[in-house]
């Protein structure tokens, strides 16, 4: 049975560390860069509903469904974003990972990457997953790339899946990575991050 408990996952860049009520503020402003609550293709809460966001997500945690992070760039210790591992199936030894959101200033950064290295490599090395799934909403062209660009497979679209906080309905592609091709996406990964290390520098 899969065990999933409170962690701090970090590279020498960024740091995952479990989310906290004390963290509304901080997240309230990272979403406020770029206005993220505007996207349709994704639900992060407009800055005065971050409390009742770490709430809810505080309590998916207490269920153990979920285990929520705040994303921080340890250079400042700035907060940009959160992410979590979710529909927990201990059963079956899978996770998804979702409910990912970067402040516009740090996407297309080393924060994503750093991100989705940390919790896939928690995953399978040390909560032993079969699989991990990643979801996005079928027109989310930037969320799409990112998952392929881990090497994550296509497992299909579950058609007319979620009302979005609109009213549209989203159609959600369905992503996985699986244990026997963690070794070649983790290469891969380590490549990705020494580069974008190299052009920082």
């Amino acid at each position: 049975m899969l065990t999933i408990a409170p962690v701090t996952l970090s590279t020498d860049r960024l740091t995952l560390r479990p989310l906290a009520l004390d963290d509304a503020a901080a997240l309230a402003d990272a979403a406020s860069d770029g206005a993220l609550w505007e996207k349709k293709t994704t639900t992060v809460p407009r800055p005065d509903g971050f409390t009742a966001y770490i709430e809810k997500a505080l309590e998916l945690q207490a269920a153990g469904l979920a285990l929520p992070f705040a994303t921080v760039v340890n250079d400042g210790d700035r907060v940009v974003g959160s992410t979590r591992y979710m529909n927990i199936d201990a059963a079956n030894h899978r996770v998804e990972i979702g409910t990912t959101w970067i402040a516009r200033s740090w996407q297309r950064s080393f924060v994503n990457t750093h991100a989705k290295f940390l919790m896939l490599r928690h995953a399978f090395e040390t909560l032993g997953c079969n699989a991990v799934e990643l979801r996005t909403h079928h027109l989310n062209d930037q969320s799409r790339a990112a998952i392929e660009r881990l090497g994550a497979k296509l497992d299909g679209i579950l058609r007319r899946h979620m009302i979005m906080p609109d009213g549209h309905v989203r159609d959600t592609v369905v992503y996985s990575i699986i244990r026997e091709e963690w070794p070649g996406v983790k290469a891969a990964l380590e490549a990705r991050m020494q580069a974008l290390d190299t052009l920082d520098a």
